[in-house]
């Protein structure tokens, strides 16, 4: 069978780079894993995408996989090398296999943000077969803004995920297409107007929360700030797990902001905790 994967790079770091980004992320994040750049087939497609795991492996160890979905559209939110360093390297740097896309647009393809490029992620568990040090039977997910969009439109299709972590994540689509400036430009130009509320419900995961994963546990962080992505979507979708019966925590952080700069250290513990308590059983 051929590889999914066509090629791998190493991310490659200054002296310079390695000391901001154990500033920002932590020494482990640099010393204790390895990151790399990769570009991968899904739907024929050629996407970029990045892959990150421990550098220490004892013989046959196997590690837990980790899916991480990032926020924005197209070249606005995609992650740079530097920043997938920091960013992967710390989650690998727990123990776990992370695999990311930059999705369909990258390099080939369109981003429909939640329509085919879906299968952008899904494809990438596949990929983890090739790799003889992950644990394929543990998976988690997490998503941040569009990417908690995207990872509520993976846990209606695939069950399989033991855990996932939404961060400032979208759960109702239709609000922010409409009332935020920079995301109801970015719909408005994506989809024709006889299909926009189509489309936006198709998205719209407070709608759908029955076809969600009831196996998965889910961990909703939210600023209490956030003035692009309100509080209110994980608020709202909390409300929708509980009346479905899946089991969740929600944690509203006090004046945190869409991107909580200001509770890095927070939000990582949580994540942290989150990850070891269903995935390191």
């Amino acid at each position: 069978m051929t590889s999914k994967i066509i090629e791998r790079t190493e991310i490659p770091l200054t002296i310079q780079q390695e000391k901001m980004l154990t500033s920002g992320w932590g020494k482990d994040s640099i010393e204790k894993a390895n990151v790399e750049k990769i570009i991968y087939l899904s739907d024929g497609l050629r996407i970029e995408g990045y892959l990150a795991y421990p550098k220490e492996q004892k013989e046959n160890e196997k590690f837990p996989c980790v899916i991480w979905n990032r926020g924005g559209a197209g070249a606005k939110g995609m992650i740079d090398s530097f920043a997938a360093r920091g960013m992967f390297g710390q989650l690998a740097s727990w123990g776990y296999v992370v695999f990311a896309s930059m999705y369909r647009g990258s390099l080939e393809g369109e981003d429909r943000i939640g329509g085919e490029d879906v299968n952008d992620v899904l494809n990438l568990i596949s990929i983890a077969d090739e790799l003889p040090f992950a644990d394929t039977t543990k998976w988690g997910i997490e998503g941040w803004s569009r990417g908690g969009l995207m990872t509520y439109l993976i846990l209606q299709k695939n069950h399989n995920f033991k855990c996932a972590v939404f961060v400032g994540a979208i759960s109702d689509v239709r609000m922010p297409a409409k009332n935020t400036p920079a995301m109801t430009e970015l719909f408005k130009h994506a989809f024709p107007k006889e299909i926009f509320d189509a489309e936006m419900f198709n998205r719209c995961a407070v709608e759908h929360a029955n076809k969600l994963a009831k196996e998965t546990n889910y961990l909703l962080i939210h600023g209490g700030g956030d003035d692009i992505i309100s509080p209110l979507q994980s608020i709202e979708m909390a409300k929708k797990l509980y009346e479905n019966e899946i089991n969740y925590r929600l944690v509203i952080l006090e004046h945190g902001t869409h991107y909580l700069r200001n509770h890095r250290k927070e939000v990582a513990a949580l994540r942290k905790h989150w990850y070891e308590k269903y995935l390191m059983d």
